[in-house]
């Protein structure tokens, strides 16, 4: 007998997808529904040895597009070509209202306890205001009206260290163009989570990077070799939070829609990730790595079913 699926509410981080719906304001809709029409939750990635519980070849930025003209949205994408045009540009922008910024470097933003330089972390932000050499920002990470040195702050959003995307992006000028339900976005954005879900067309990763099986195989065999401390942190802090509430958020979005089979699947992938932290946690390397052998076989199920 299958456990029934509970829908997840609560922290964790949903950077991306909770920035988006301070800009959408009381349009927006939920962070559950936002992530799903990013396509995230279908798929498993190994960038080297690296791994994401998001499909083969996404970023945030590769979702976006597809995801705001889903929900019935429209924006505007700015890149300078250097801080100094950036920094004009951001305060412009920001007479009209707060601006969506990132990727930024999250070990720039030393609000954050522990944070003194770059980790190579992306992060996305909502900027409220520069007041003098002072930024205001609410950070989804759990740090509203949160204040930077500018310097601190320019350093951030340079993002060398990001391996997407460009210095200095940030969205502006979010504006309605059509009332969706949230059951019209979730029903609207199936065949492209299908169509990432399948490693289709051509995805730029960097060479020896793998998808869904041969990814969830990869790690399980990093995992039960031993996890050095730089993989264990990453997945602990943030992999396995942020891939079992993809997972377990696009199970519930399923579910409304009447998608049962592939709602269950996803909620299998929830409980299967979401069991890796306490056993990376204490260090049970033959449990996790068996976990992630079972979840290796559940991506060619979902595209079945889908």
């Amino acid at each position: 007998m299958s456990v029934k699926h509970i829908p997840y509410i609560g922290s964790g981080p949903y950077c991306y997808s909770n920035s988006l719906a301070m800009l959408l304001g009381k349009d927006a809709p939920s962070t559950a529904v936002i992530e799903f029409a990013t396509s995230s939750p279908f798929g498993m990635q190994m960038v080297g040895d690296t791994p994401f519980f998001e499909p083969y070849g996404w970023t945030p930025i590769a979702g976006f597009e597809q995801a705001i003209k889903t929900m019935g949205w429209e924006s505007t994408q700015v890149i300078s070509k250097d801080g100094n045009e950036a920094l004009a540009r951001l305060r412009e922008k920001l007479e009209k209202g707060p601006v969506f910024v990132g990727p930024v470097e999250m070990g720039n933003l030393r609000y954050h306890p522990n944070m003194d330089g770059p980790i190579g972390a992306d992060h996305y932000v909502v900027v409220l205001g520069v007041q003098g050499d002072e930024v205001e920002i609410h950070d989804p990470e759990g740090y509203p009206y949160a204040t930077l040195p500018l310097s601190d702050f320019m350093e951030a959003w340079s993002a060398d260290k990001i391996t997407y995307g460009k210095p200095y992006m940030m969205r502006t000028d979010f504006r309605r163009v059509e009332a969706v339900s949230e059951e019209d976005v979730i029903q609207r954005s199936i065949t492209a989570g299908a169509r990432w879900l399948r490693m289709v067309g051509e995805h730029e990763t960097p060479p020896g990077s793998v998808g869904n099986r041969e990814a969830a195989e990869r790690l399980a065999a990093l995992v039960e070799a031993g996890c050095d401390a730089k993989l264990r942190g990453h997945l602990i802090y943030f992999a396995v939070r942020v891939g079992t509430r993809r997972a377990a958020d696009a199970a519930t979005c399923l579910s409304r829609v009447g998608f049962d089979n592939a709602a269950e699947i996803l909620a299998r992938q929830a409980r299967l990730i979401g069991s890796l932290q306490y056993s990376l946690v204490v260090e049970d390397t033959s449990r996790a790595a068996a976990a992630l052998r079972a979840l290796a076989s559940t991506y060619m199920q979902l595209i079945t079913v889908l």
